[in-house]
């Protein structure tokens, strides 16, 4: 059984519309988040010593 909240909710939902953000920004802010934090793993990492 679907709840009838839900149901009125769902309906009132456009996929993609003015407020979503497009889906190549999303990939490019995740892609530069995930550079940096690499780098970032690099840099910090490069003065370790592993015995």
């Amino acid at each position: 059984m679907l709840n009838p909240y839900v149901a009125v909710l769902a309906t009132e939902v456009e996929p993609g519309g003015l407020d979503t953000p497009p889906p190549y920004l999303v990939g490019a802010v995740v892609l530069l988040v995930l550079l940096a934090l690499m780098g970032a793993l690099l840099i910090f990492g490069a003065g370790r010593e592993h015995s």
